[in-house]
């Protein structure tokens, strides 16, 4: 892993958007094109809400086992609440992932067309404060995934508001991972190989060594590090599906650090941006060209979508 190189994704900021929209997009979407990933500063979520947010993390997962556990839903997909160790597993992989982790979803209120799909929020008892931390961050990333929707709707051509009514009722998740600590001898990674399954996803805490993607001009894992306190931003598989493969969804993971870094354990905040249930995955008509057939005549609910996917990944049994 130390002699990974490393990616050559550009770090943008922001704050450009305001200034130059369109060459903000272009940008953006160039590298999304590129690698499938972007590095994003100035994003705008308070440096002291994260900083809350880490320290509520850590205290969550420092919990005895029991009492996480006791906020597990059997048969619930891992939507909402705790999710223990070694449980999801990668597409196709031999292993499960070394980790454990937490969901917090959009709170619906009373009656909503869509309390059917998306489960109500699971609320620690401890620690204080959880709840309200993590219900203000999942409305910060949701500004900030709706600023990087409008530039990706400037680079396909469409009005930069396109993605709005998709995801106004979006189901999204934020998740709270944990990689614990593991032996020398530990059979698989921490993350496997994999893409994700959204529109696009918003990333704190790559600063830690371990998040790796793969290059599809070389073939070749690259690691990524940004900017302390910037966001890593790629694209999920419904984004590639709807652009027709435009904007590509790039096999990542997450390998073990090196043996002096193995006692310690590794913490990130990933927001899953999805659209609402009922929006229907159709391919975009701008991305079908002569040298680029459309590769899904079918369109999927993305409700739909998102249970094929659970089910391959183990967090829904058939």
């Amino acid at each position: 892993m130390l002699d990974t190189p490393l990616a050559q994704v550009p770090t943008l900021s922001l704050n450009d958007q305001a200034t130059d929209p369109i060459a903000f997009a272009a940008a953006l979407g160039g590298s999304f094109e590129r690698f499938g990933f972007a590095i994003v500063a100035d994003h705008g979520i308070p440096e002291e809400l994260i900083d809350r947010a880490w320290r509520e993390t850590e205290a969550l997962f420092a919990l005895p086992d029991a009492e996480k556990r006791g906020y597990f839903v059997p048969g619930g997909g891992g939507a909402r609440g705790y999710t223990p160790f070694k449980t999801e597993i990668a597409k196709d992989a031999r292993h499960v992932d070394l980790k454990e982790f937490w969901h917090v979803g959009r709170e619906l209120p009373a009656g909503h067309r869509f309390a059917g799909e998306m489960a109500p929020n699971i609320w620690p008892a401890r620690p204080e404060g959880f709840r309200g931390t993590f219900l203000e961050l999942f409305t910060a990333f949701d500004r900030a995934g709706d600023r990087l929707l409008s530039a990706i709707a400037r680079h396909l051509r469409l009005a930069p508001d396109w993605f709005d009514p998709a995801v106004a009722d979006g189901n999204s998740v934020l998740r709270l991972l944990h990689y614990p600590p593991i032996p020398a001898d530990a059979e698989g990674v921490r993350a496997g190989a994999h893409e994700d399954i959204n529109l696009i996803t918003l990333l704190l805490g790559a600063e830690e060594a371990g998040l790796e993607l793969l290059d599809r001009d070389s073939g070749r894992w690259l690691a990524i590090k940004p900017p302390a306190g910037a966001m890593v931003v790629n694209v999920g598989d419904m984004l590639q599906r709807l652009t027709n493969h435009v904007l590509p969804s790039t096999t990542h993971r997450v390998v073990n650090p090196p043996p002096e870094r193995r006692g310690h354990s590794r913490y990130s905040m990933p927001f899953f941006l999805h659209p609402a249930p009922d929006f229907l995955i159709e391919t975009l008509p701008g991305c079908i060209a002569p040298d680029n057939a459309n590769r899904y005549p079918t369109p999927i609910t993305a409700h739909d979508y998102l249970h094929e996917r659970l089910v391959e990944i183990g967090l829904i049994k058939k």
